[in-house]
């Protein structure tokens, strides 16, 4: 896939670091919200052999209130300006605001991340105007009142049909279908069960015809699970990463960048013999 000037082989998967530069993430409780120590983050995911930045300024837990636009601008842009200077990736800005997306491509960025697929007002045009691959992603509900008793026919089909919907809609806006990217939406307005159905079924994802983003990494649901603290979650993380990279996955999203990377380079060397096995 092509994000402006550099190209990425999604053939096989591919390591999201996480960047948060808020005060009120749930995983990393805003470490990172400084621009020296986003730098320092930044620097660490990409050694680890991250392949994607994502800068998000406005915490999608739940139970998380709105940013104004401003606010959020004024803790990503000088993050993305930064990065953007100093090394050679891909940044991903994670917002639904049309205005930061516009801005934050202007300063760096080359993938529009939104949790909400694009549906806030003038978002698509933004996205459209940009010229650069979008991720859409699934949520039933808003942040602050997503786990307030999720409920599906199927959970499968039924992301599936909102994914597909809005995949139309961003082509016949003018959304080329090899820009766009796809996300389940793990944790957003779906109970535990409804998150293992998904993992267990992600392969049907690839019947959209578009690569597959996979984000569980610290959630409650390996938290829940396990009854681990948000900071007791790595094999959990792994585990489910790995699984995903099993089932195809092109992009997995973490926090953990280094163990990722080891786990999700064992299972493409495995992937490959067994592609080589079946030509």
């Amino acid at each position: 896939m092509q994000f402006r000037n550099k190209f990425l082989d999604l053939s096989a998967s591919k390591v999201m670091g996480i960047l948060n530069v808020t005060p009120d993430s749930f995983s990393d409780g805003g470490a990172f919200n400084m621009l020296e120590n986003g730098l320092t983050q930044a620097a660490l995911m990409l050694s680890e052999g991250a392949d994607i930045i994502d800068i998000g300024g406005e915490s999608t837990r739940p139970g998380a209130e709105a940013v104004a636009v401003q606010q959020e601008l004024d803790r990503v842009i000088p993050v993305i300006e930064s990065i953007f200077q100093r090394f050679d990736t891909i940044i991903s800005i994670d917002t639904s605001k049309a205005q930061v997306m516009t801005e934050a491509i202007s300063a760096g960025a080359s993938l529009i991340n939104d949790v909400r697929a694009l549906q806030e007002y003038g978002a698509l045009d933004a996205a459209v105007a940009a010229k650069v691959p979008v991720c859409l992603m699934h949520m039933q509900g808003q942040p602050r009142v997503m786990q307030q008793n999720p409920c599906y026919d199927d959970v499968v089909k039924d992301v599936m049909l909102f994914l597909q919907q809005r995949i139309s809609i961003c082509r016949k806006a003018g959304i080329s279908e090899d820009q766009i990217i796809v996300d389940p939406g793990f944790g957003f307005g779906k109970s535990i069960e409804h998150n293992y159905q998904m993992l267990a079924n992600l392969e049907e994802f690839h019947k959209l015809n578009v690569p597959v983003l996979a984000g569980m990494s610290r959630k409650s649901m390996i938290g829940n699970l396990l009854q681990r603290t948000i900071d007791q979650r790595l094999a959990g993380n792994i585990a489910v990463a790995t699984v995903a990279a099993q089932k195809g996955a092109q992009i997995i999203r973490v926090h953990d960048v280094k163990e990722t990377v080891d786990a999700v380079k064992i299972i493409n060397m495995i992937n490959a013999y067994r592609n080589n096995n079946e030509r």
